[in-house]
């Protein structure tokens, strides 16, 4: 009878995928849970992932003109009133500071004291504090366009907290532009969310979809939301990123007008635009296994670990200068412009542990350097997208001459990969009976990995959208930009559509 094969997380995600996903972060050392329920404490592995997400998005942002600025954490409640649909949007989700500062009680409590004229808002998004501000910042036609981001944290009530993907405070870019024409404020909307795609695909392996929200997974207040949505491999959808086009309703709510060259007033059109440190959780889901953490390369706080084999306290000398000259020789290697990272691991512990350590933190090549290695003039490599027992050996010259290779093939095969998990979980449905078959599971106590995307036709009524939500907590993800125009009938009630939509089970 075979034995089943030990993996370094459990469960696997075959067993239990949303509590596989706490023990990945868990086994990686990314985060954990803070003292404050819904808050966590980001780790400094987890801390180099979103320094290089936020490093590499910030270049691109400063590459189509956009410059960086910074705006206050509270907002007066006023401001979000201007807007309705806003303030409804976000009112349930919404910190409020009611008093100014604190005073002991008979008892020697600490009680909230000072009550305040207004109640401010901490920050959900920056939509109403930003036009505030942007309306004093533009008079005229020749102020235009202005092109701002902010990197910040942002505060939602959560109440089901997930590390990464739901927590009450996160971290978050949110971009603010202000335009004299409509076109130019939609151009600035496919751009942005152009540059989240590219972002996604070429730096984070993920493969996304690019569409629109239906009127009702709009951003509150929006005109039209552009998204990008990326298949789990629990097949489930994550919303990666949004770009909003929001015609001239804040800029009416918040008075952002200008003179135009014709000496007009005008008010102007705005759209704003973000990702968040969710795409964390977006890439431990898209390409983890049950081994723990996968990083693709661009990303990943370190590139490789140089893991020196040792029995005694010579041995050890003797292996850990051996790995220092060929990280010597690494360092002035570039990697896509910025200098390879490389990590020595000679702690005194068992060679497997620490090796294993390794695996679980995802790093993308792994070299182990024992004597044998030394007299070879030879090392021993690991790399994180194949099993953690497949190493090869390779002499070091070569192995330097190769590493970007090496970096660049892991990229390109994890990104790969999840285009075929895409491809195979995505399927055409045309009838309610088998739509509803796909998303059942067939053990109803404990839900297997099931169902995926289905392209399915949509009518465009909001009953229509509503019933599989209700029935199976399926939602239309977006309705594709790459779909073309195809006589069909709703996969809900029959009636006429004119074009497929993805539907999904989400995050």
């Amino acid at each position: 009878m075979a034995q089943k094969q030990k993996n370094a997380i459990s469960p696997t995600r075959a067993e239990d995928y949303a509590e596989w996903y706490q023990q990945v972060i868990r086994a990686a050392d990314l985060a954990e849970n803070s003292p404050v329920r819904g808050c966590m404490v980001i780790k400094p592995w987890g801390w180099g992932i979103w320094e290089n997400i936020r490093t590499n998005l910030d270049a691109m942002f400063k590459a189509t003109g956009h410059r960086n600025a910074y705006f206050p954490l509270f907002i007066p409640l006023s401001f979000l009133q201007k807007e309705a649909e806003h303030v409804e949007g976000f009112a349930k989700e919404c910190a409020v500071v009611t008093h100014h500062r604190l005073e002991s009680d008979a008892e020697g409590n600490l009680k909230p004291a000072g009550e305040l004229e207004e109640p401010l808002v901490v920050r959900p998004t920056s939509e109403t504090i930003i036009g505030a501000t942007y309306a004093k910042w533009v008079q005229s036609y020749r102020d235009l366009p202005l092109l701002i981001n902010q990197w910040a944290n942002i505060v939602r009530w959560e109440m089901r907290p997930r590390l990464f993907l739901r927590t009450i405070e996160f971290l978050w870019q949110e971009g603010h532009t202000v335009h004299a024409t409509s076109e130019e404020a939609w151009e600035e909307t496919r751009k942005m969310l152009d540059v989240y795609q590219d972002f996604a695909e070429e730096y984070m392996a993920i493969p996304v979809t690019t569409g629109e929200k239906t009127a009702s997974e709009r951003f509150p207040g929006a005109v039209s939301t552009l998204c990008i949505e990326a298949m789990m491999q629990d097949r489930k959808a994550l919303q990666a990123g949004t770009s909003h086009f929001l015609g001239q309703n804040f800029a009416k709510a918040s008075e952002i007008k200008f003179q135009s060259r014709e000496g007009k007033e005008e008010y102007a059109w705005t759209t704003s635009w973000g990702v968040s440190s969710r795409l964390i959780g977006a890439m431990i889901m898209t390409h983890s296994d049950d081994d723990g953490l996968i990083l693709p390369p661009r990303l990943a706080p370190s590139h490789v670990v140089f893991l020196p084999i040792f029995r005694d306290e010579a041995g050890r000398e003797q292996t850990t200068a051996y790995c220092r000259e060929i990280a010597e020789k690494l360092q002035g290697v570039s990697y896509h412009g910025i200098p390879l990272t490389i990590e020595i691991d000679d702690r005194d512990l068992n060679a497997g542990e620490r090796s294993w350590e390794w695996v679980k933190k995802g790093i993308p090549v792994r070299v182990e350097i024992g004597p044998r290695d030394m007299e070879a003039g030879s090392v021993f490599v690991g790399r994180r997208d194949q099993g953690p027992k497949e190493r090869y050996s390779q002499g070091k010259d070569e192995f330097v001459a190769s590493i970007t290779e090496v970096l660049d093939s892991i990229q390109a095969e994890l990104l790969e990969r999840a285009r075929r998990l895409r491809a195979e979980n995505s399927r055409r449905i045309d009838s309610w009976d088998e739509f509803v078959n796909f998303f059942t599971p067939k053990d109803q106590e404990k839900p297997e990995i099931h169902g995926g995307w289905a392209y399915s036709h949509w009518c465009g009524s909001p009953a229509c959208e509503e019933q599989p939500k209700e029935a199976l907590k399926v939602t239309i993800r977006c309705i594709p930009f790459d779909e073309p125009e195809e006589e069909g009938a709703c996969v809900v009630c029959g009636a006429p559509s004119k074009q497929r939509v993805i539907f999904g089970k989400s995050y």
